[in-house]
């Protein structure tokens, strides 16, 4: 069984949040794949499909984004899954808004979701795969950047991860969607780095 994990938190309030990022990616999987559910179990919403032949569980975590491990973990150890049958898709401040990358083991870089799983599933399963989406660090986006001169600077960033993207950044984010959707159905055929060295080649930072 592989395992496709959106990290986002649950309910309207947070719904188009750049948190949300993962569950907005989760939610075009649905689309494409023509997922069957959900099921509520194990405090996450799941939803299976089969992709080139794989079964396949896409699972939005219902227990909020620090505490997403709980929900994981038991999936991951029902089905016996190993490292690489799981793939986590979760917003990046450390990359420019709009930049896809793809990583496979390392750390949780300071964020709360991975941290979570990293901790539920124990260190020696370290090495899932990363659907890393980036939303940019408010630190660094120009002032003009929502076309109101809004001083992102002085934001911090877990006040910026839960602001609601624009519509305009909405329809930038469609296309970004899809091409994260293309790369996680190469992961799930086990071409990992033809999806890396696409991804990472289409679009430098």
């Amino acid at each position: 069984m592989k395992l496709v994990v959106g990290l986002g938190n649950p309910g309207l309030k947070y719904e188009t949040t750049r948190h949300n990022v993962g569950f907005l990616a989760i939610d075009r999987l649905i689309e494409r794949w023509k997922a069957q559910g959900p099921q509520i179990k194990n405090q996450g919403e799941i939803y299976q499909a089969t992709v080139q032949g794989e079964k396949v569980l896409l699972v939005k975590p219902q227990t909020f984004m620090n505490r997403s491990g709980i929900c994981v973990a038991p999936i991951f150890q029902f089905y016996q899954c190993a490292a690489s049958d799981l793939i986590v898709i979760h917003d990046e401040l450390d990359l420019n808004p709009l930049v896809l990358r793809l990583k496979t083991g390392g750390g949780a870089g300071g964020h709360n979701g991975l941290k979570s799983i990293d901790e539920s599933l124990g260190k020696n399963l370290n090495g899932y795969h990363r659907v890393r989406i980036g939303i940019g660090h408010p630190a660094r986006l120009p002032a003009d950047a929502d076309g109101s001169r809004r001083d992102w600077s002085r934001m911090s960033p877990a006040d910026y991860v839960l602001m609601p993207f624009s519509d305009q950044e909405l329809s930038e984010l469609d296309p970004l969607l899809d091409e994260a959707a293309g790369a996680i159905e190469e992961i799930i055929q086990g071409k990992v780095q033809a999806a890396m060295t696409r991804v990472h080649r289409q679009k430098k930072e």
